[in-house]
C-alpha cells in the first residue's frame, strides 16, 4: 500500500481533512513561486481583516475553439467530436506552439492540432496515417488518460508521456476495469509502446507532481457508496507510476456532502491537477446527473462541472469555494449543454491572463442508438477556453477602509518583494515584521512608497532598504489596503519580478515549466 497520501475511508462523505492546514509549523518554509491565497496557510486569522473572495474565469467569446470539422472527427461509426478528454493542451517551448492531444469522433481515434497563439488552430498532416494528423494506427481508439510534457526528462529520456486507456466493450458480460496503454514520445507526434497500467476503470487520468517529484495515477474505480471514486498511486517514474494491483492502490477521493447532486447525489467523475506557482491546482469534476439511460434516450449529455481545488503537497485536496468554476449552459442547442471536462495541462500563461481550456458537449436528440458508443449522448464535443487574472483564483479583499493582512512568519529566498494586487485608487503599503514583533527598522508602512494601480507584477519599494539579509530570520509581512483585491505576493531576486515557481502547462515567454 502507498505510504502517502494515508488511506481515506470512502464510506464517509465528510469533506476530507487537509493535514498542513491543521498542523502549520511556527516558521514556514517558503516554495518559490507566487504565493496564492487558495487556503489560511500563510495567513494569520487574528490579524487579518481581509476576506478571502474566489473568482470564476470568463468564457472566450468565440468558443468553441476547436469543433469537428474533418473526416476524421466527422466519420459517420463515432458521435462527431474535438475533445481533449484524453490528451490535453500545452505551450511546447522547444516548438513554440500551443499542442492539443486530441480526441476525433467520440472514442475515434488520437490527434495532434496546433496553435501559434491558443485560439485558431492547425491540423497538421502527419505520417502516422497519410493524409491526417492522426498520431496513433486507427485500430487505437482512445477513450480517457493523459498527455504530459516531461520537463525533466534528460539526455535520450522521451519527453513526452501517454496514459491511454480504450473504452469499455460491449457488454455483457460487462468489462470496465482493465488496463491501460502506456506510451512514450520524443516530438509528440511519433509513440512508442511501453506496456499497460494497472487496472483502472474509464475516466482515469495522470499529472506530474513537482513539489513531491512524482507521477501520479488519478484511477477512477467503483465504490459500493460513493459510486464513482478516485484511487491514488504514484511513483519516481512515469512507467513506475502504473504499475499498481488492487491491493497497491490507495482510497483517495471522492463527492462529499458539500458537493449538491441536481439529479441525484454528486460523483466525483474525474480529477486533472497541475503544478501552479507555488501550489497545485486541481479540477474536480463533479458529476450530477443524470442517470446513463435517461441521458441515452433523450440524446443529452449528463451534467459534469469543474470544480476548483488547490493543495501545498498534491496528494491532499482544499476545497472551500463550491461554486462551478467552469459550469455547463444547461440550455438547449447550447454546445456545452454538458459533460465539462478538464484535460492535462488545464491553463496555460498567456500575458496577464491564465487560459483555461475545456471540452464540452452538445449532445443531438436525433441520434438514439442502442449502442451507447455511437449515442448522441456523447455527440458534438467541442474545446472551449476560459480566461481569468493571472493568479486570479482568489483573493483577499479589504472588509473596510483600513483592513490589514498579517502573514505567518516565513523564511524565503530573494531580497525584492512584489504583488498582485488591484487597489481601486487606494495605497498597499506592506510593513515587514521582525522577531520582536516590531517592524523592520526601514521596512515599515511609513517607509514604504506603496502601490496605487492594478498590476499581476508590481514591486514593492521602501525608501532605503529591501529584504537583503531577511531570507533566514524568518519574519511577518504586513499588508494594509483600503479598497480592491491582493492575489498574491512573492519575494525573487530578479528585478523583472519572475518568481521561480511552476508554470502550469507553460505559455509564452516561458520555458522548463518554471517562470525564470
Amino acid at each position: 500500500m502507498n505510504s502517502f497520501p494515508h488511506p481515506n475511508d470512502l464510506n464517509n462523505n465528510q469533506p476530507i481533512q487537509v493535514p498542513y492546514l491543521k498542523q502549520i509549523p511556527d516558521i514556514i518554509e517558503l516554495q518559490p513561486g507566487r504565493q496564492l491565497f487558495l487556503d489560511d496557510y500563510l495567513w494569520e486569522a487574528h490579524r487579518t481583516s481581509m476576506s478571502p473572495c474566489y473568482h470564476q474565469p470568463a468564457k472566450f467569446s468565440g468558443n468553441p475553439i476547436l469543433w469537428p470539422e474533418t473526416a476524421e472527427e466527422t466519420d459517420p461509426r463515432f458521435p462527431p467530436c474535438a475533445i481533449a478528454k484524453s490528451g490535453g493542451v500545452w505551450f511546447d517551448d522547444r516548438y513554440q506552439l500551443f499542442k492539443m492531444w486530441y480526441m476525433t469522433g467520440y472514442l475515434g481515434y488520437a490527434a495532434l492540432a496546433i496553435s501559434r497563439d491558443g485560439i485558431h488552430w492547425e491540423r497538421p498532416s502527419l505520417d502516422i496515417v497519410p493524409g491526417t494528423n492522426l498520431i496513433l494506427p486507427q485500430e487505437v481508439h482512445p477513450d480517457s488518460g493523459s498527455v504530459i510534457i516531461d520537463h525533466n526528462a534528460t539526455g535520450d529520456e522521451p519527453r513526452y508521456k501517454m496514459l491511454m486507456r480504450e473504452p469499455n466493450p460491449v457488454g455483457p458480460p460487462w468489462i470496465d476495469n482493465f488496463e491501460a496503454l502506456l506510451y512514450t514520445s520524443k516530438d509528440g507526434v511519433h509513440w512508442d509502446f511501453r506496456g499497460k497500467s494497472g487496472p483502472m476503470d474509464d475516466r482515469s487520468t495522470m499529472y506530474y507532481n513537482p513539489i513531491r517529484q512524482k507521477w501520479v495515477q488519478s484511477i477512477r474505480k467503483w465504490h459500493p457508496l460513493a459510486c464513482r471514486a478516485r484511487y491514488y498511486h504514484e511513483g519516481d517514474h512515469f512507467l513506475e507510476s502504473a504499475r499498481w494491483t488492487e491491493e497497491s492502490m490507495t482510497p483517495w477521493m471522492r463527492a462529499d456532502c458539500l458537493d449538491h447532486g441536481k439529479y441525484f447525489p454528486a460523483q466525483l467523475y474525474n480529477f486533472d491537477a497541475i503544478a501552479y506557482e507555488s501550489m497545485m491546482i486541481g479540477f474536480h469534476q463533479i458529476l450530477h446527473g443524470p442517470n446513463n439511460p435517461h441521458g441515452e434516450s433523450r440524446g443529452e449529455p449528463k451534467l459534469t462541472e469543474l470544480y476548483l481545488s488547490s493543495s501545498r503537497d498534491g496528494c491532499h485536496w482544499y476545497r472551500p469555494d463550491r461554486q462551478p468554476f467552469i459550469p455547463a449552459r444547461r440550455e438547449y442547442g447550447s454546445w456545452e449543454f454538458g459533460y465539462v471536462e478538464s484535460s492535462a495541462g488545464m491553463c496555460c500563461i498567456v500575458g496577464d491572463e491564465l487560459w483555461l481550456y475545456y471540452s464540452a458537449y452538445g449532445g443531438d436528440p436525433n441520434r438514439i442508438t442502442e449502442d451507447w458508443r455511437t449515442n448522441g449522448m456523447y455527440s458534438n464535443g467541442a474545446m472551449g477556453l476560459a480566461k481569468i487574472r493571472r493568479d486570479g483564483f482568489a483573493s483577499m479583499r479589504p472588509n473596510y477602509p483600513g483592513s490589514e493582512l498579517q502573514t505567518r512568519r516565513m523564511r524565503f529566498k530573494g531580497r525584492h518583494l512584489f504583488v498582485n494586487a488591484t487597489t481601486v485608487g487606494s495605497r498597499l503599503s506592506v510593513a515587514a515584521i521582525g522577531t520582536d514583533e516590531k517592524p523592520i527598522p526601514g521596512l515599515s508602512h511609513e517607509d514604504c512608497l506603496g502601490f496605487v494601480g492594478n498590476s499581476t507584477c508590481a514591486q514593492i519599494r521602501w525608501k532605503n532598504k529591501d529584504l537583503y539579509s531577511l531570507e533566514e530570520e524568518g519574519v511577518r509581512f504586513h499588508f494594509k489596503l483600503d479598497r480592491g483585491d491582493l492575489f498574491s505576493f512573492w519575494m525573487t531576486d530578479n528585478l523583472e519580478g519572475k518568481s521561480g515557481g511552476f508554470t502550469a502547462a507553460g505559455g509564452p515567454g516561458y520555458t522548463n515549466g518554471r517562470d525564470t
